[in-house]
């Protein structure tokens, strides 16, 4: 009887210890930017351009890359130039086709033959128009602009050859920052409803984003995140209290 009641104390000072580590759960995150991107290239070229003095600072609007193009506006023109020419052979050969329609003693074979004419150089200019829009989204692909990212690294350098999924550089969304940290599957309900102390101060902060999917390292935790105003330094340890 007497074991029995040691073993009932104990449970309950488990319990209480428990309830304490879940109601006062410690973590630490480095402050990361919101947002961290990898830049690839989708089309092959050579590289003519490279904003090298824009790596470690803000693109403010900047070129960050230029593939060669040259070729591409050349048979861009090309392409347009014989766009022109086959408007004007549909225009002709749609008059003709009008023309004889309304003539009595033209066969009906003459006629489809006139119409199939007119087709085929409408079906022409289609495929054409389609290369077109292609070569004109491919030229635009070869120059990459940034409007506000952080550029935290360019990853080639000019005279390079890439292909489509080379990286070319990597940029930080720095508008505002997160914290990420992995919470113990069970504790998770409690701790979503408790006020978040970022290095022993007391905010605002809710938790953003819980990943309901265990983490393939943290197997036994959800993976959780925290977004938080601009810092004025990145990278730094935060402790993260839940009370």
């Amino acid at each position: 009887m007497k074991f029995i009641f040691i073993s009932l104390i104990s449970i309950i000072l488990s319990l209480s210890i428990n309830a304490n580590s879940i109601s006062d759960k410690e973590f630490f995150s480095r402050v990361l930017p919101l947002e961290q991107y990898v830049i690839k290239s989708t089309v092959s070229g050579q590289i003519v351009y490279v904003n090298s003095q824009i790596e470690g600072k803000f693109a403010n609007n900047s070129t960050i890359i230029e593939i060669d193009k040259e070729l591409d506006r050349l048979e861009l023109e090309q392409l347009k130039a014989k766009s022109l020419i086959i408007n004007k052979m549909i225009k002709i050969e749609s008059q003709n086709y009008k023309r004889i329609s309304k003539i009595s003693s033209k066969s009906k074979f003459e006629k489809d033959n006139q119409k199939l004419k007119v087709l085929t150089l409408e079906s022409s200019n289609t495929d054409l128009q389609i290369k077109i829009h292609s070569l004109r989204d491919r030229i635009k692909h070869k120059t990459l602009n940034n409007t506000s990212d952080y550029i935290y690294d360019i990853a080639i350098k000019n005279g390079d050859y890439v292909n489509p999924g080379s990286i070319l550089y990597y940029a930080h969304d720095l508008s505002s920052a997160k914290l990420e940290i992995f919470i113990p599957i069970n504790d998770v309900k409690t701790i979503s409803n408790q006020t978040i102390y970022l290095n022993g101060v007391k905010s605002d902060y809710k938790i953003n984003k819980i990943y309901k999917v265990a983490d393939t390292q943290h197997i036994s935790s959800y993976k959780c995140e925290i977004i938080i105003d601009k810092p004025n330094n990145f990278s730094k340890l935060i402790k993260i209290e839940f009370k």
